[in-house]
């Protein structure tokens, strides 16, 4: 076994023992940022990071989607989220837009879903099934709706707030 450290963390190779004598290993880029890394004696510990999605309509962002994809992404890195994928739907393919969503942030195990506003949802109100399972996080205005809010549309005050 060998351990490697870089910029973005970790990298452990296990020799499976069966390797022909021209394997010449794999090569690993790691472009971006990672869990932080602190130093504990001899011992590297990585420090979890909670997941958050971003989340998108194109028929709402219009020519401001790129913009609204970096602000989701600058808040999730200011609240210390690892920010995992970016769901963007686009209504013209008819699908049910929350379906995709839910299903990719319960496959990442996400703990928040981040939009540019509520206006990205149906009826510009943020659906109660999301918030059950999710923390929902707003960009314009920043709000928190949490999991565990008595009324789940009930927006937590924003971090910057308290």
């Amino acid at each position: 076994m060998a351990l490697y450290e870089f910029a973005g963390g970790l990298l452990e190779l296990q020799s499976a023992g069966n390797e022909s004598d021209d394997y010449s290993g794999f090569y690993l880029e790691f472009r971006g940022r990672g869990a932080p890394i602190r130093r504990d004696e001899s011992e590297a510990v990585v420090v979890h990071r909670p997941t958050a999605i971003g989340y998108l309509r194109t028929d709402i962002s219009g020519s401001a989607r790129l913009w609204d994809q970096t602000q989701i992404r600058r808040l999730a890195a200011r609240l210390g989220y690892d920010f995992a994928d970016m769901v963007i739907y686009d209504p013209k393919f008819g699908r049910p837009p929350l379906a995709r969503l839910k299903a990719q942030a319960t496959r990442l195990d996400a703990e928040a879903v981040i939009v540019p506003s509520p206006e990205h949802f149906c009826d510009s109100e943020v659906p109660a099934a999301l918030v059950e399972q999710f923390d929902v996080i707003t960009v314009n205005p920043e709000e928190t709706y949490s999991r565990g809010a008595v009324s789940p549309l009930r927006p937590r005050q924003s971090p910057r707030n308290r």
